[in-house]
């Protein structure tokens, strides 16, 4: 029987602290391979440096498909590229986005989950909103075991607080003990392989670019009433997810909190619009009243102040929406990757 000797680590704001403890805290004898996945943008080049930098002791590569994996080595996540395990080695996947991110969490942690079972560890970070708890439950399904770093040390704590929402046995730990954690478990034999759940090999399979359709995506999904922030298509809620989860049938997918804040630039600038041309018409109307007035149409004029006095009610309800907007919000996303 085979130790734990797949870790996967996820994180994005606040997180490259943390991690940089845990590598410097893994020996040099590691039996164990690492992937990490930071939410960055699309040109960042400074994530391998700082990760070589306090990994000193271990290889850092670029992850590269079809790369084979060996112990004791560390991989990182590229910019555009979901990054997925397979048997013994690396594939590079270009579906869609999820969570507004690609690489995102959940495909690295669901691949390791329907790759190797419970060998895998699955590690999340600080971070905003809640990419990867979706992943880190995969993991445990899967007979993997789940570690967070502990909230109350989290520079951006929705990401640990999440992860341990959707996976109530993980292992809060604080982040300057996760590398001596790891390196016990390591040492551990893992538990029986269990079945992996269907929903789970398909969602890797759509993160590594295989075509989906609604037929594909009712196999997992049922069709609801809202939209897709990044397509417009029709979004179908992923049964029994955890935390609540969706996706459209280009593939995007979304936690509901990843959607709603994509949501949030659109809402904006909708009511933005709707006051510009309500506050317009309001001010179009008024003109007709005072013409009417003055050609003597005096009933024509008094329906056109009724109609303008409602319209700048509406103004006057749309500028307070929109001023609302301007108040400071708990939490808060990433730009996209």
């Amino acid at each position: 029987m085979s130790n734990r000797d797949i870790i996967v680590i996820g994180g994005s704001s606040g997180a490259t602290a943390p991690l940089k403890a845990i590598l410097g805290a893994l020996p040099d004898t590691l039996a164990a391979a690492i992937f990490v996945v930071l939410h960055i943008p699309a040109r960042s080049l400074g994530l391998l440096a700082t990760v070589s930098a306090a990994a000193a002791r271990l290889p850092v590569h670029p992850a590269e498909d079809g790369l084979a994996i060996a112990p004791g080595h560390i991989y990182l996540g590229v910019p555009d590229h979901h990054l997925i395990l397979e048997d013994g080695r690396i594939r590079l996947g270009r579906g869609p986005r999820e969570n507004m991110a690609r690489p995102s969490i959940d495909p690295l942690f669901r691949s390791a989950a329907a790759t190797y079972g419970p060998r895998v560890i699955g590690v999340i970070l600080s971070g905003l909103l809640n990419d990867g708890a979706a992943g880190l439950d995969a993991v445990r399904r899967c007979g993997g075991v789940a570690l967070v770093q502990d909230p109350a040390d989290a520079i951006a704590d929705e990401m640990p607080r999440s992860a341990l929402a959707a996976v109530a046995d993980g292992l809060t730990v604080p982040a300057d003990r996760i590398g001596d954690v790891l390196a016990d478990l390591v040492q551990e034999q893992a538990g029986p392989r269990l079945p992996v759940p269907p929903e789970i090999r398909l969602e890797v399979d759509i993160a590594a670019g295989e075509r989906i359709d609604s037929g594909v995506l009712r196999r997992f999904a049922d069709p609801v009433a809202l939209s897709c922030p990044h397509c417009g298509g029709v979004l179908s809620e992923v049964r029994g997810a955890r935390p609540l989860r969706f996706r459209c049938q280009v593939g995007h997918a979304y936690t509901a909190e990843a959607a709603a804040k994509a949501q949030e630039g659109a809402v904006d600038e909708a009511m933005r619009v709707a006051l510009r041309i309500v506050g317009e018409r309001a001010e179009l109307v008024a003109r007709m009243a005072v013409e009417a007035r003055e050609t003597g149409r005096n009933a024509v004029a008094e329906m056109y102040e009724a109609r303008a006095a409602e319209y700048r009610d509406y103004t006057e309800t749309l500028r307070r929406a929109v001023l609302d907007t301007f108040e400071p919000r708990g939490g808060g996303g990433e730009p996209e990757a």
